[in-house]
């Protein structure tokens, strides 16, 4: 049964405020997931190290990789990036909307690729949306426009997760379950799985959504101590099935 784990490492920078990689790497693989979406990574970045984020994580996990940097500065990049130990296709990587005339706001992307896993095509999007709700609605709706997930590559199995930075009152999580189904609301987990803050859970912004032909097993917030440590966000884990009509 596949596993999906979705988590945002905060550039590996734990609540100790120690960088740690290998600590990520750790908190990852306990799990065993066969699809690992990760968000706030810094590659070859000063602030870090100069240290390869991705590729140091991808080989520590024996997985390949796709990054999709928002931002990118010469040498020096951030951003969010995929990584399986399936075979995997590149769709789409690039930049979503963001507002004009507000200060500070971060450039934001989504990273997409094709994983061929059970005899099925699946489509799994990664991405990290923006602070400013209006900012979050103009990304929201970029996802399910033809442009990425309601364009014809966007037919089958498909699986969108990442850090959302809204909750599942605001409009942009509406306007995703629009088109795809809340994991959690899947399983009618009462109270929901909530990963940040990481020492004390108490806000549901990383969210797992799911097309019709994938059916959700199970669902899990590791909370270990090393898991608590490592990044301010917690680890959001997905079990799931692809239908097998969608594979034939």
């Amino acid at each position: 049964m596949p596993r999906l784990l979705t988590y945002n490492v905060h550039r590996c920078l734990g609540v100790d405020k120690r960088l740690d990689v290998a600590r990520i790497a750790a908190v990852i693989a306990e799990h065993e997931p066969d699809i690992v979406c990760l968000q706030e990574l810094d590659v070859r970045r000063a602030r870090t190290g100069h240290v390869d984020q991705c590729a140091e994580l991808a080989e520590r996990l024996a997985m390949a990789f796709h990054f999709n940097p928002a931002i990118a500065v010469e040498s020096e990049q951030y951003g969010d990036a995929l990584l399986t130990p399936w075979p995997e296709t590149l769709v789409k990587k690039g930049p979503l909307p963001t507002v004009r005339g507000i200060p500070g706001l971060e450039p934001r992307g989504a990273v997409w690729a094709a994983i061929e896993i059970g005899g099925a095509r699946l489509n799994v999007v990664n991405t990290h949306l923006g602070l400013v709700p209006r900012e979050q609605r103009l990304q929201a709706a970029a996802l399910i426009s033809r442009d990425w997930l309601g364009g014809p590559q966007g037919a089958g199995p498909t699986i969108l997760c990442g850090d959302f930075n809204a909750t599942s009152i605001t409009r942009p999580y509406q306007t995703l379950v629009r088109k795809l189904d809340d994991a959690q609301r899947r399983l009618g987990l009462k109270p929901s799985l909530k990963t940040f803050p990481s020492s004390f859970p108490a806000i549901r912004i990383d969210h797992v959504f799911v097309s019709p032909q994938i059916r959700v097993t199970g669902a899990k917030v590791p909370a270990s101590p090393l898991a608590r440590v490592a990044s301010d966000h917690l680890p959001l884990i997905v079990d799931f099935e692809i239908e097998q009509d969608a594979a034939a």
